[in-house]
């Protein structure tokens, strides 16, 4: 099998989080097979809930659709760098892979901030690549952001 990035994907979501006035921010979850098993956006305001990051929901659904609380093998991309409560959340769901594009100075947990991944408490750390569709995720949130200022 070779490799297949599934970041369109990811920013497709993206793209329709910022349609819905939600902070542009996607995510694809694919199992080891290659296989896109779930993909979200961003639902914090729709949804009332500060967890609802893009992340998270995509979580939620491949652990309900795997019947797991683990994906050990299964990869994620996100068009941001996950902040510090969905690099936890990737790191206890056992993820083999995370894919994301533009980093995050401000809220970032995975390069930036609190790096997650580096502490000695952290029971799993996944494959970490950076920088993939970098310029067209980062166009998204300044479009986002540049039109609420």
């Amino acid at each position: 099998m070779s490799f297949r990035s599934h970041m369109e994907t990811a920013l497709a979501e993206a793209r329709a989080a910022a349609a819905r006035g939600e902070v542009p921010v996607g995510a694809a979850l694919v199992a080891p097979s290659g296989a896109l098993i779930a993909a979200a956006g961003n639902r914090m305001r729709e949804l009332n809930d500060p967890t609802a990051h893009a992340e998270m929901l995509a979580i939620r659904a491949a652990c309900a659709a795997a019947g797991s609380d683990r994906l050990p093998g299964h990869d994620l991309y996100v068009t941001l760098e996950p902040c510090p409560m969905c690099a936890a959340a990737i790191g206890f769901a056992r993820i083999r892979r995370l894919y994301y594009g533009a980093g995050d100075p401000k809220s970032g947990g995975v390069a930036q901030g609190p790096r997650i991944f580096s502490h000695p408490q952290c029971h799993h750390a996944p494959e970490v690549y950076d920088g993939i569709c970098e310029d067209e995720a980062a166009a998204l949130l300044r479009a986002f952001f540049s039109d609420r200022r």
